[in-house]
């Protein structure tokens, strides 16, 4: 395994990854939100049905789900193995750490919330890192995939994302805040 040497071969990386995946990011990441919202509202159909045992709120599952799938297909076109299953869930659980660091933060427990915000956004990028082909298929490299050639480039050593912070997690953290950034248009 090839390990970086500098900071600039990782720029350097980082840049080719980014000419690799031309995908305009920017509106993927505000679509990502919107597929996190629209799973967030299957969940609150399916407990109000369950909490005022009216069936309306049932019915309307299956509209939204629909909507969402079509949603995710334009980020996650193709795909192998449960990479859709997965997608769905790491957006699910980003969404779902970050309400609950919201309401920390309201009771006053910052430390709590900055901690549940970091794993917010960690979920967030390995969503991104999984769907723009940069996790590698051993789980000890982070690599970043030519979609049309298959052939991966190494480029860093991932680790989970309890890693430090020179880890692959804030690699990935790094390469998603500049290639993913909702304020470019």
């Amino acid at each position: 395994m090839q390990k970086i040497k500098s900071v600039k071969e990782f720029v350097e990386k980082m840049d080719a990854a980014k000419k690799v995946n031309p995908k305009d990011l920017s509106s993927d990441q505000d679509l990502s939100i919107g597929i996190m919202n629209l799973i967030s509202i299957e969940e609150h159909l399916m407990f109000s049905g369950a909490k005022t045992g009216k069936h309306e709120f049932y019915d309307q599952i299956n509209v939204i789900r629909d909507m969402r799938k079509r949603m995710m297909q334009k980020i996650i076109p193709s795909y192998e193995g449960e990479v859709w299953c997965i997608s769905k869930h790491l957006l699910a659980s980003s969404m779902r750490l970050f309400e609950v660091g919201t309401k920390a933060l309201a009771a006053g427990d910052a430390t709590q919330a900055y901690e549940l915000f970091d794993e917010s956004y960690a979920l967030y990028c390995i969503f991104w890192g999984l769907n723009m082909g940069m996790l590698g298929g051993d789980g000890a490299d982070l690599k970043y995939v030519k979609k049309s050639q298959k052939k991966p480039v190494k480029a860093a050593p991932a680790e989970m994302p309890d890693v430090p912070a020179a880890g692959g997690m804030a690699k990935l953290k790094n390469w998603v805040k500049n290639a993913v950034n909702c304020c470019i248009e």
